[in-house]
């Protein structure tokens, strides 16, 4: 495998953040959004928590760069490595935030296990696509199949909220 120049590995950074971004999207404003629909002393109210969106996406994105750092330090370069490496570490430090939270917080567990289950997921995917750029010597075709899964993501949601 050839080493990726910076702008290669901005690019997988960038389509593993927005992989992550699809499925935040089908999880919290479709699968979970009844959780967020009653009032709840542990949530912002529904337009404070819309305005801090871009919060919690750049929270995603730092995520996104410590995957991209750990998957080189360890050197888990393809795509199948990557989804098992991303689902594990997704599992301990959203395991640990949601114990946290539950520990201090009113949180309810449904979302509790919700977040588990749904960002752990997000990991995943995220380290398949760092993986699978990694381990790819041209990233149009990667950037073809992450874009296709946005736009069906974002379908997805709005479809989910609307059911």
């Amino acid at each position: 495998m050839k080493e990726k120049s910076r702008l290669q590995m901005a690019w997988i950074t960038l389509l593993s953040w927005l992989t992550v971004i699809g499925f935040d999207f089908i999880l919290h404003a479709g699968i979970l959004a009844p959780l967020y629909a009653d009032p709840h002393p542990f949530l912002l109210p529904p337009e404070r928590a819309f305005a801090l969106i871009p919060a919690g996406y750049l929270a995603f994105l730092i995520l996104t760069i410590l995957l991209l750092w750990l998957m080189l330090r360890l050197g888990v370069n393809n795509w199948k490595d990557g989804l098992v490496f991303g689902l594990k570490i997704g599992a301990l430090i959203w395991g640990a935030v949601v114990i946290s939270l539950i520990s201090i917080s009113t949180a309810p567990l449904s979302m509790m296990v919700g977040w588990f289950i749904g960002q752990s997921i997000e990991m995943g995917l995220s380290a398949l696509v760092i993986g699978a750029g990694l381990a790819s010597e041209n990233l149009k075709r990667i950037t073809a199949w992450v874009l296709l899964f946005v736009f069906f993501a974002f379908i997805l949601g709005v479809l989910l909220q609307n059911l």
